[in-house]
């Protein structure tokens, strides 16, 4: 048993492991949560227009109804990397299945937009609570050769969710309103729970703690295990990979570490890259089918235009996904960005219906990818004490401005051209790249120790 005077030298045991199916279940099982989470995060661009038909709602208070459940995530993503620290990876993680997918059901029952927002608030909760937790799981579990890779590949169950739920929309719409599509995305949560019990806590959280059988169990494990699929010896442990020292300390210290030393301005650049990034992408996506009614479509066809402008997003994350590891994080953020920004303009620009779908399946192609880039890069940048909790300030500060741009793209569509909301989006893209460009390290090919040295 390979232990160490300080702990069970988790991180350099784990990352010399090869990969085999047995990550790869652990994976998929986070995956399927993220899948689930991102249904119920893009249906309000399908049912924003239905919701707004319902209740009689302005531009402005449709912006303001989207905004709900951006506020929810803000709060629960900043609250969950804290506790997630404090606490530990697993137990935040199967709650926040609960409170999104009951949040969902009972929020069908809506009698009034007053009730609507505030169980939107309550299901964004839920799923700003699980984004941190998973992107910290993940990069715990997978070896460090693979781990941007699975990272990026994570994300891109994000556009596959968004485009799960535009059927989803499409399909139920029509036969039973938006309240049946609300309850048919909530009820795969409840099977999640049950699949969620089969991952183990992290074995790197364990050890900052001090709970060191625990965390020898959990490597134990997955070493039995890999060599078991294998059929092979393990390779040797990286010694010159010191192991993590404990750190039993309050959630409010896991905080303070984001602004000390050089994770000072990583956290700049993380918080400006999300913020930014976050305010232009839903100041477009949030009225992307609204916006196709109002030029005449539609519920069901603008609906169904969105689904297909949206497979561009599949290319575009598993390319993304690979050039991570590739080519690096800091290129492919950038590139990604910048092709999102070009896309959008010429997008909200056109008026024919062909180039609109071209420049639709073009613009989500980056869109997408550039998620995959976000949640690679920023588990990476702060040590395994206040990665959780980095990730959740990080998704927080993203979610501020996911529930700024939808009021404030609001407001513009009163009172001028739809043009300006695609314009905001841009100059947003452009001090997101202005900020990893300026800010930001590059991680490619490091442990995660290594990275917080």
């Amino acid at each position: 048993m390979a232990q160490s005077i300080q702990g069970v030298n988790a991180s350099a045991r784990l990352d010399r492991l090869p990969m085999t199916s047995f990550q790869r279940h652990m994976f998929v099982i986070i995956a399927l949560a993220w899948l689930f989470d991102s249904i119920d995060l893009g249906m309000m661009t399908f049912l924003l227009a239905p919701v707004r038909e319902y209740f009689g709602l302005t531009a402005a208070t449709s912006g303001f109804v989207a905004s709900s459940s951006f506020i929810g995530m803000f709060v629960g993503a900043a609250l969950a990397g804290m506790m997630g620290d404090r606490f530990g990876r697993k137990i935040i993680f199967q709650w926040s299945i609960i409170i999104w997918s009951l949040g969902s059901i009972i929020c069908a029952l809506s009698p009034n937009v007053t009730f609507f927002v505030i169980l939107r608030f309550v299901v964004g909760f839920g799923m700003g609570a699980e984004y941190p937790i998973a992107q910290s799981m993940l990069s715990e579990l997978i070896p460090s050769s693979h781990r941007g890779r699975y990272l990026a590949l994570l994300e891109g169950f994000w556009p596959l969710g968004f485009i799960t739920a535009g059927i989803l929309a499409w399909l139920i719409l029509p036969l039973g309103g938006w309240r049946w599509v609300l309850v048919a995305e909530g009820i795969p949560g409840l099977y999640l729970l049950w699949v969620r019990r089969r991952l183990p806590e992290s074995a790197r959280w364990y050890e900052i703690k001090g709970r060191y059988k625990e965390a020898d169990a959990v490597v134990t494990m997955f070493e039995t295990k890999v060599q078991e699929l294998t059929g092979k010896p393990l390779p040797p442990i990286n010694t010159d990979l010191e192991a993590i020292s404990s750190a039993k300390k309050g959630m409010l210290d896991s905080f303070r570490m984001l602004w000390q030393g050089m994770y000072l301005k990583r956290t700049l650049m993380v918080w400006l890259l999300w913020f930014f990034y976050l305010f232009g992408y839903y100041g477009i996506t949030t009225w992307v089918s609204a916006l196709m009614v109002d030029k005449g479509y539609s519920i069901t066809s603008s609906t169904g235009y969105t689904i297909i402008i949206s497979l561009g997003a599949i290319p575009g994350f598993l390319l993304a996904a690979f050039l991570v590891d590739r080519w690096g994080r800091k290129p492919t953020v950038i590139t990604y960005v910048a092709g999102a920004a070009v896309t959008a303009y010429f997008y909200g620009s056109t008026v024919e219906f062909s180039a609109m779908i071209t420049w639709g399946l073009a613009m989500q192609f980056f869109l997408f990818g550039v998620w995959s880039c976000l949640y690679a890069y920023t588990p990476e940048l702060y040590p395994t004490r206040a990665r959780a909790t980095g990730c959740g300030f990080a998704s927080a500060i993203g979610r501020l401005g996911s529930l700024l741009a939808p009021t404030i793209a609001g407001i513009l569509m009163g009172v001028s051209s739809n043009l300006n909301v695609f314009n905001l989006g841009v100059i947003a893209f452009v001090v997101a790249i202005l900020s990893v460009l300026i800010l930001g390290p590059e991680t490619k090919g490091m442990t995660l120790e290594e990275i917080s040295r």
